[in-house]
């Protein structure tokens, strides 16, 4: 466990930084054509298209001070295996600047917000140069991302060497509690450590005995597993079966036909879309497919396009399939989001993880008003502050605007989020989750059914 207090973390980067930035130089040679999105003053977006040459994390004139205007940056997925996650998560952090620009600003001023794309899972090159590119030629002061877990081990050490703060709101990777972030890091999502309790809930709830887990050889699916087994357990039920397959689809049949041959009632399958798809194409080819086992995924394989990587000519062929996700409107959160979300990007077809993308735009700006700062180090030691307050009678308060007006009366504030309650735990991170309980129907699309809470 960590036990060193993120206050601590903080100011001992502080001191370390200068010299990591005297010593550092470039690392990265060559340009690489990128689009980004920007949102200045007054709310104008632009798409620009251009060359740039990623530099060093470190070569970034200093992290440490602020020039008054907060600049934050997102590198979420727009290409790759995680594509369908872009359109919710970037329209909820533009919204969230719409909002907090409409409200006043930052200290007076408006947020400045680039996003450029981190190509999914796996694509550890494009994550880079993305956030190379926001911290050394967008001078952010915070970045939004990355969107799987695995990406952001990749690109933490980057982030937190050049002193800028990160807030992910799809990162559920359970190690990253312990990961050697300065103090700089923080999610808005619960760790898998709980979905993985709330996943064991619902399939013994479901009545389910004999669950087979077949999980994605990577560090989200080994990692959420080493959650799930323990989970199922204590819920009564018996893991009859625990394999893991090569996600790029080496050897699936062979893996499946472990699960299938262990006569499971439920599997519990731990992938993304594509790599998901195969297996499930895999279980129906070998006559334990959704009509026949009750299959049960997660948050990484929400999408209303799952059937196409099944059969994409019978949307039906996901019919039952159930999952958990963090919740998109929890009972405990913005009651005002969803419909607000639907109205601001009215084209998006799911919701999934515009709620915490939200969130995590809002507390950014929320921790640099109350520092009266947008240098990082000073938004970082505000941010757990005003996701529970400070003190036991701090104030709730739900949007931008309410809470800013707040601050500006000396008032200590607890930020009941879109995403739920939030109150971050020392690691900067949700103290219990609330989850979604959603099922495939027949069109191939998914609906909520139930809500489940854990960790409270």
């Amino acid at each position: 466990m960590r036990t060193t207090s993120r206050m601590a973390k903080l100011s001992a980067a502080g001191l370390s930084l200068a010299l990591f930035l005297a010593a550092c130089g470039s690392d990265s040679e060559g340009a690489k054509d990128d689009t980004s999105t920007t949102t200045a003053a007054g709310g104008e977006q632009t798409t620009t298209t251009a060359a740039s040459t990623a530099v060093a994390p470190g070569d970034n004139g200093g992290r440490t001070e602020g020039d008054g205007t907060l600049q934050l940056g997102a590198v979420l997925p727009q290409s790759g295996n995680l594509a369908q996650l872009g359109p919710p998560m970037i329209q909820g952090t533009q919204m969230a600047v719409r909002d907090i620009n409409a409200a006043g600003g930052v200290n007076g001023k408006d947020v400045v917000f680039t996003v450029k794309d981190d190509g999914g899972a796996g694509d550890d090159d494009l994550a880079s140069t993305s956030v190379d590119e926001l911290i050394n030629n967008d001078k952010v002061d915070a970045i939004v991302g990355a969107a799987a877990s695995g990406t952001t081990k990749t690109i933490l050490d980057r982030v937190v060497s050049s002193g800028t703060a990160q807030c992910s709101p799809s990162n559920t990777g359970s190690d990253l509690t312990q990961a050697d972030d300065k103090g700089l890091y923080f999610r808005t999502p619960p760790p898998d450590n709980l979905q993985a309790q709330a996943l064991a809930k619902v399939i013994s709830d479901d009545g389910k005995a004999n669950v087979a887990i077949i999980a994605q050889n990577t560090d989200y699916g080994t990692g959420f597993v080493r959650y799930l087994e323990p989970a199922l357990t204590d819920a009564g039920a018996k893991v009859v079966a625990n394999v893991t397959y090569d996600e790029k689809g080496t050897g699936i049949d062979a893996e499946v036909e472990k699960v299938v041959g262990a006569e499971p009632d439920a599997v519990a399958l731990i992938g993304y879309p594509e790599d998901g798809g195969k297996v499930i194409a895999e279980m129906i080819k070998q006559g334990a497919g959704p009509s026949d086992v009750t299959i049960y995924v997660t948050d990484g394989m929400q999408s209303n396009e799952l059937y196409k990587a099944v059969d994409e000519s019978d949307p039906a062929v996901t019919a039952g399939i159930r999952g958990t996700a963090a919740s998109a409107a929890p009972e405990n959160g913005a009651s005002f989001f969803p419909d607000a979300f639907k109205a601001f990007a009215p084209e998006v077809a799911s919701p999934i993880y515009s709620a915490q993308s939200y969130d995590c735009v809002i507390l950014f700006a929320l921790a640099a008003q109350k520092a009266g700062s947008d240098a990082p180090f000073d938004i970082a030691k505000e941010m757990i502050n005003v996701s529970k307050g400070e003190t036991a009678d701090a104030e709730k308060c739900d949007t931008y605007k309410d809470c800013v007006a707040l601050l500006a009366d000396d008032k200590d504030i607890n930020y009941e989020g879109a995403s739920g309650a939030l109150d971050f735990t020392e690691y900067g991170e949700p103290s219990a989750g609330s989850y979604d309980v959603y099922t495939f129907g027949d069109d191939g699309t998914y609906a909520t059914d139930d809500q489940v809470v854990v960790g409270e």
